[in-house]
């Protein structure tokens, strides 16, 4: 399983894998409970490495943020999206200096965190982009 076969859908919580193509869109499973759906051709769904977060410079891929949380905790599980709010700011700015404080929002960091402890759990340990 590759980070560009991770697909995140807007509406509905977690992340999906891909599994095939169908006549009305596409068929993911959920990594959280491995069930499968058909994402409709209407959804707006995203792989994981076209989103990028801001940052002060150039914008930087979500592979290399969860890269830099890998690395940051060693490996293991970060913080849970369901902390304090003040605690995943901190946690965020030790992971990711640079991020743009006035575009990043404390969503897109639960959000990002959630996802990253969603693939560890699935058995990631390689946040890599796809060769261009």
């Amino acid at each position: 399983m590759e980070l560009k076969d991770i697909l995140a859908i807007s509406g509905q919580p977690g992340l999906y894998k891909f599994v095939a193509q169908s006549m009305r869109g596409i068929i993911v499973e959920s990594l959280l409970d491995g069930k499968r759906m058909n994402a409709s051709a209407t959804s707006r769904v995203s792989a994981l490495t076209e989103i990028s977060m801001f940052t002060e410079g150039e914008d930087i891929a979500l592979a290399d943020v969860f890269t830099n949380i890998w690395n940051y905790t060693g490996g293991k599980e970060a913080i849970s999206h369901k902390e304090a709010d003040n605690a995943i700011r901190e946690e965020f700015a030790k992971v990711l200096p640079e991020y743009d404080r006035e575009r990043v929002h404390l969503s897109d960091m639960k959000k990002c965190f959630a996802w990253y402890n969603t693939l560890v759990k699935a058995g990631f340990t390689e946040f890599k982009l796809p060769e261009e």
